[in-house]
């Protein structure tokens, strides 16, 4: 009798061991809002970036997952002057997830690049009898080393479909880099729905 219990012990336990496997999702979809906190350096200060990010995360284990993330940001105005500037991630790398009931909490450590590019009005200056005028506008692009180190926590409504209710990144780029310490220090935070396969 106790050799049957311990058999069925054992194979319960090897039954639970392969659902928990059966579903751990392949591969996992996210799209959101995002919100970015810009530091350039160079003079000019902080400023708010708001766009989206998606992610595409293969997971070849229960919680090791392998992630290409993409990310565009826009701003329209940087320390009270008009500016048209648009920010641009992609990042690829590990993420770590701990799989256990309703919550999934996860880390990522994610390397790639970023592309910015932007247009700002020049204006004369003015003059103390007329208004400032625009004169000309001033335009340009650039590519740059960027990373992000973070992590977030989803809530898992159904098997399929899963709410992603934080997101928190630090995100750094490598704009103007001329000296080591040309490195802006930016932070990512993002929200919204994930699908599992």
């Amino acid at each position: 009798m106790r050799r049957w219990v311990l058999l069925c012990g054992v194979m319960l336990l090897f039954a639970a061991g392969a659902s928990a496997q059966e579903e751990t999702p392949k591969v996992e979809a996210f799209g959101g809002y995002s919100y970015v906190r810009a530091n350039l350096g160079f003079g000019i200060p902080g400023f708010n970036m708001n766009g989206g990010s998606g992610s595409v995360s293969y997971n070849p284990t229960e919680w090791l997952g392998l992630v290409a993330d993409v990310g565009g940001y826009h701003v329209g105005n940087i320390g009270g002057e008009s500016v048209d500037a648009t920010f641009v991630t992609y990042l690829f790398g590990p993420k770590v997830t701990y799989r256990r009931g309703r919550w999934t909490p996860f880390v990522h450590a994610l390397f790639g690049g970023a592309h910015a590019s932007g247009s700002s009005a020049v204006t004369d200056g003015g003059a103390r009898v007329r208004p400032e005028q625009t004169v000309g506008f001033v335009s340009g692009s650039e590519n740059a080393f960027a990373m992000a180190l973070g992590g977030g926590l989803d809530v898992n409504a159904t098997k399929h479909i899963g709410i992603r209710l934080i997101q928190g990144d630090y995100l750094m780029t490598r704009f103007g880099v001329e000296h080591s310490s040309d490195t802006q220090n930016n932070a990512r935070i993002s929200a919204g729905v994930v699908f599992r396969w």
